[in-house]
């Protein structure tokens, strides 16, 4: 440690965070530095981030705008910060995250360590077994709209310390650099991409709307993955008052409930007889509704269960499309396997958890593109389709491994 310097920060902690940051991978910001570009000189590099942390004359560079396509048509905008600005943020995020995770709500999941999405799936799932119906909301560009003064005030709560309140309210001013050079103020929000803005985020949610339900409406149990939640409720009267006390919170905070995501649910299955326009939402890319089920007797009833959404379906088979197979017959089956297997190997451990039948639409495109591709691969299958399909039928069942659909079973199969 240097004593001469007025902030004492390791230099093993920036060393840590640099390890994080290069497991992360991610893309360059706004000096078109990548990871193996930044590592070409290391030691000095990390050394300039210890050296002007710890002197507290490190001024964060602007964070890169990049626009990532909504589902639903707009953009969102994301901040790509550079190589060693995502380290500087790393090294606080090492300080601060111990200070605040464990203040921090057991059913709050997003973007927290051993939390997972499929965890706040599974919890919903048997919480709508319970409870008739669900308030599910969704905040309007939460990491746009964070008030600054809010969320400084709740930094100071957890910690006093002077290099971590300079660093992150210098974090929190950088402005973003947009496509065409042109730099753009922010007087509120923490960029969606920089490494400290999750716990940040959280903090800020954890005083707005966790903590609040635990003191205003301790009876509903809820569940959030950062920006999107679900709460149960008994009765539908009681999610009405609940949505309207729920407006008014966010509006105090400077949020806003995002309307056309934001609605009440009821979770009608067979012992539910009663009516309501809406028997259905989405959560983490899961649908909740009711579906035909069948009990450990053989016997079917309607069950009001998740499975992966339509529009997540749609979006993989984009990506499939995406992957122009066909317009590869220079490439072997081996390659195909090396290129998409995580893809698909992810897709069904994501949403392979609960009715993962719903799933096999997307795999068996899967089949259809691989299809395509061996009968522009070989030109004894170009104008035999049900011969193109057999012969992949045999590969998948001689060679499983190769794609992860196949070990589950689902094998080209002539229709």
């Amino acid at each position: 440690m240097d004593k001469t310097k007025p902030y004492e920060i390791s230099r093993h902690m920036v060393w840590e965070a640099y390890k994080l940051v290069k497991a992360n991978n991610g893309a360059a910001g706004v000096d078109d530095e990548s990871i193996q570009e930044f590592e070409a000189n290391l030691k000095d590099n990390l050394y300039k981030i210890w050296n002007r942390m710890s002197s507290g004359s490190y001024f964060p560079p602007p964070v890169k705008a990049v626009e990532i396509p909504k589902k639903n048509g707009g953009v969102r905008i994301l901040g790509v910060p550079t190589v060693s600005d995502r380290i500087a943020q790393m090294t606080v995020k090492l300080y601060f995250e111990p200070l605040v995770e464990p203040i921090f709500h057991p059913d709050s999941y997003g973007y927290r360590p051993r939390k997972s999405a499929i965890d706040a799936v599974r919890v919903t799932r048997t919480r709508c077994w319970r409870y008739d119906w669900v308030l599910e909301f969704d905040i309007k560009g939460l990491f746009d709209n964070i008030d600054h003064e809010m969320l400084m005030k709740a930094v100071r709560k957890h910690t006093d310390c002077p290099w971590v309140l300079l660093y992150i309210e210098r974090w929190l001013k950088a402005p973003f650099q947009m496509k065409d050079g042109s730099k753009r103020e922010r007087i509120a929000g923490t960029p969606q991409g920089g490494v400290i803005s999750p716990v940040l985020a959280n903090l800020f949610m954890h005083y707005t709307f966790d903590k609040w339900m635990g003191n205003k409406h301790a009876q509903n149990p809820w569940a959030r993955y950062a920006d999107d939640a679900v709460i149960h409720c008994r009765t539908n009267e009681e999610a009405e008052q609940l949505l309207e006390k729920l407006k008014e919170r966010f509006k105090q905070c400077k949020l806003e409930l995002h309307p056309e995501k934001t609605r009440i649910v009821y979770c009608k299955d067979d012992d539910r007889k009663g009516d309501h326009p809406e028997t259905k939402f989405d959560f983490l890319g899961y649908t909740f509704r009711p579906r035909r089920s069948k009990n450990r007797w053989g016997k079917y009833f309607i069950n009001f269960t998740p499975a992966v959404s339509n529009k997540a379906c749609k979006a993989m088979r984009q990506t499939i499309r995406g992957w122009r197979m066909h317009l590869k017959p220079d490439l072997g089956i081996y390659d195909l396997s090396r290129m998409f297997n995580a893809s698909v190997r992810g897709w069904i451990n994501y949403y392979g958890h609960f009715y993962k039948s719903q799933l096999y639409t997307v795999l068996r495109h899967m089949n259809d593109a691989l299809v395509k591709w061996a009968r522009r691969k070989y030109k004894k299958l170009e104008r035999h389709k049900t011969r193109a399909i057999r012969w992949l039928g045999r590969l998948a069942k001689n060679v499983p491994e190769l794609f992860a659909h196949w070990r589950l079973g689902i094998l080209p199969a002539a229709g």
